[in-house]
This record gives C-alpha cells, sequence and structure tokens, in this order.
C-alpha cells in the first residue's frame, strides 16, 4: 500500500507532468505552425516558391529533429538559465521540450499542408485570392483535422520527453521514479508511473482523435 505522503506526491508529479507538455505543446505549436506554413508555401510549385529559403528553412528543421532529447536538454543548459533563471525543475524542463518540439510540429504541418488537393489552391489563385488568403482560407481549414492529430502526436511524444527530463531534474513522474522508484528500488513506485504515464498518453490520444474525427465530419 502507498502512504498518503506517497499519493500526494505521485499526484503533484502527475500535475507537474501535464503543466510541462501542456505549456511545451502550446509554444511549440504555435512557433512550429507557422514555421512549417512557410516550409510548405516556399516549396517547389507552391504559392510562395523559394527554393533557397525551402532548403535552409528544411536543412534547420532536420537538424532540429535528428539531435537526441536528452543532448539537447544538457547542450541548451544557458539558454534555459537565460530563460527561465534555473536549470532544474518543471519551468526549466519547459524550455528544452518546446525547443525539441518545435521542429518535429514544423515537419507534421508541413506534411499536412502538403496533402492538400493541388487542385483546391490552383481554384483559389483563379478566383484572385493572395497568398495569406490561401494560407488562412484554403490551407489551414482543409487540413484542419491532420493538423488536430499532429498536435495529438506531438503531445504524447512530449510525455516520454517529459519522463526522460525526470533524469536529470525535470521534475514530474520521471524525476519520481528515478529517485523514489530506480535509487530506492521501489519496483511498485516505477510500475504505478509507467501506468500514469500509459493513462495520459492514452487520454490525449483519444482526446485528438475525437476532436479529428469531427473536423473530418464537418467537411
Amino acid at each position: 500500500m502507498f502512504s498518503q505522503a506517497m499519493l500526494s506526491m505521485l499526484w503533484s508529479a502527475t500535475r507537474e507532468t501535464l503543466q510541462m507538455v501542456g505549456t511545451a505543446t502550446v509554444l511549440a505549436t504555435l512557433a512550429g505552425l507557422p514555421l512549417g506554413i512557410l516550409l510548405t508555401a516556399t516549396g517547389p510549385r507552391h504559392i510562395l516558391e523559394q527554393p533557397l529559403l525551402h532548403r535552409v528553412l528544411g536543412g534547420v528543421v532536420n537538424i532540429g529533429r535528428s539531435i537526441p532529447f536528452i543532448i539537447l536538454m544538457v547542450a541548451i543548459i544557458p539558454f534555459t538559465r537565460a530563460v527561465v533563471g534555473t536549470s532544474i525543475g518543471t519551468s526549466a524542463a519547459i524550455v528544452p521540450l518546446t525547443v525539441a518540439a518545435v521542429p518535429f510540429v514544423a515537419r507534421l504541418v508541413d506534411g499536412a499542408l502538403r496533402e492538400v488537393d493541388p487542385g483546391v489552391i490552383e481554384a483559389a489563385i483563379s478566383m484572385g485570392a493572395s497568398p495569406p488568403q490561401i494560407i488562412y482560407k484554403v490551407l489551414i481549414p482543409e487540413a484542419l483535422p491532420v493538423l488536430v492529430l499532429a498536435v495529438t502526436l506531438t503531445a504524447v511524444n512530449l510525455v516520454g520527453y517529459s519522463a526522460m527530463a525526470g533524469s536529470i531534474g525535470g521534475g514530474g513522474l520521471g524525476d519520481l521514479a528515478i529517485r523514489y522508484g530506480y535509487q530506492r528500488f521501489r519496483g511498485d513506485i516505477m510500475l504505478l508511473t509507467v501506468i500514469i504515464l500509459v493513462v495520459l498518453v492514452q487520454g490525449i490520444q483519444m482526446l485528438g482523435d475525437r476532436i479529428a474525427n469531427k473536423l473530418y465530419h464537418r467537411q
């Protein structure tokens, strides 16, 4: 049986994980969405075709996605300290989580927008729509269900990243599992944290799927 103190710590760690994942998902979406849109729009035969800019953006996104998260966390510690004033704790973990997720979101957004029927874009151009109008009235509405799934996938990945952040003092369930499960040989705590993480992932995925399905039916 778990003591009241341990149950309190589990609840607190779960809230910290939700805070990290929720904040990082919102921030990464706000930064990654325009980056993904720009990546698509500047691509070959698209509305803002810019081959050099497209290659540069694509290279930056690919580099960002190729860096393992645990290495990224350590590498940007000075930046994290400059942003939040510390390199440990929940607030500090949000910084590398966001940085890691931005290129991931950008690439998912790029993939979603590329799936939009070119005929719809050509029809909008023939009616005199400007590039911003095409982006906000054609591309995003047409790709919205897939974009919702992209954000859902990002949040699911961030749950795993947040647990990894606990290994270097990031707080949340990962930190609890390391300090009280691994270091104190409490297999029951390790198992419970894993179960909570699985439940969080399933909950996020189900919510995202439900919203996306409603958007598909509306289309």
